[in-house]
């Protein structure tokens, strides 16, 4: 039986058609501008995730592209909402959106051309982008949550949405596989949020649910001051387990990619849920240090991963 924030979810990614034509990779006709693009793109994703730049490799070169310019997008509007001042912001975001509305772009803004390129190419709904936008602007105006219901849907904005257009890139063999994207895109965000408690709190956010915190018996000023009592790692373990079954219950949607996609996908899964080992590995202390998954410990997971995704 579905929860209620898994259904009110379903409900704001709406009906996902399955696109009728296969897309063409444009670049190879020639477009310098374009090639320049895409290894810009590249060169972001590279530098800001690790993770994603190692999982997207395990895709074919077209769909590799194509995902780091959607991360590369990503990571442009969420920078825009961490750096950039009250009215740049508007304009900036605005300008996103319209590149997304229309999927074109100047030449001279690559980031922009990759993705609007992509965002033709593969009939991804553009809907996906622009609840992005929101969900990332939603930062601004709320740093508390309240309840997991609550979280959830901020995790659907910035996460969720990010597995969906990738769903259309990587290819679906159906659209049952929307909800197994929207919950791993929560699983994925919420190891986010336990790996960065310490330095969003210092930023003046705290995702974590007010009320599972005062069930714990745990308030802010602990959290300010780095306590790490037995009360912590309690409420620590059942975040942990929660987003561990989180992403137990997506892998069913694997199955539902196409093949050359199942790798790449299950390793950004894989990849992350080693962070919440390494969290647990460091009695929970993700105040003064933010943990992280070795490149090792990455590729240590693949052929295992192999033999799993093999098995579909």
């Amino acid at each position: 039986m579905q929860a209620q924030w898994e259904r009110h979810l379903i409900n704001l990614a709406g009906h996902a058609p399955h696109p009728s034509t296969r897309p063409h990779f444009s670049y190879w006709a020639g477009d310098h501008a374009l090639q320049s693009a895409y290894r810009h793109a590249a060169s972001v994703t590279r530098a800001h995730s690790k993770s994603f730049y190692l999982a997207s490799a395990l895709l074919p070169e077209e769909k590799r592209s194509a995902v780091r310019a959607l991360y590369a997008f990503c990571r442009t509007v969420d920078d825009i909402v961490d750096e950039s001042s009250d009215y740049d912001r508007e304009v900036q975001l605005d300008y996103w959106r319209t590149v997304t509305k229309t999927a074109s772009a100047s030449t001279e803004d690559r980031v922009a051309l990759a993705w609007a390129d992509t965002l033709a190419r593969y009939h991804i709904p553009r809907h996906y982008a622009l609840q992005l936008i929101d969900g990332v602007s939603r930062d601004l105006i709320q740093p508390r949550y309240q309840t997991f219901d609550d979280l959830a849907t901020y995790c659907y904005g910035v996460a969720s949405t990010v597995g969906l257009m990738s769903m259309y890139i990587v290819g679906f063999k159906t659209s049952d596989a929307v909800p197994y994207a929207i919950k791993l895109g929560v699983a994925l965000q919420m190891t986010n949020i336990l790996r960065d408690i310490g330095e969003d709190f210092r930023n003046g956010r705290l995702y974590l649910p007010r009320e599972e915190l005062v069930f714990y018996g745990i308030r802010e000023q602990d959290i300010a001051e780095g306590r790490l009592t037995d009360n912590w790692r309690q409420f620590m373990k059942f975040q942990i387990e929660r987003t561990r079954q989180l992403y137990a219950e997506s892998w069913a949607g694997v199955k539902m990619l196409e093949r050359e996609g199942q790798l790449a996908i299950g390793a950004a899964s894989v990849f992350y849920q080693g962070i919440l080992d390494e969290i647990e590995k460091n009695d929970y202390n993700i105040f003064n240090r933010r943990v992280s998954l070795s490149a090792i410990g990455k590729l240590s997971r693949i052929p295992s991963l192999w033999l799993k995704v093999k098995s579909l």
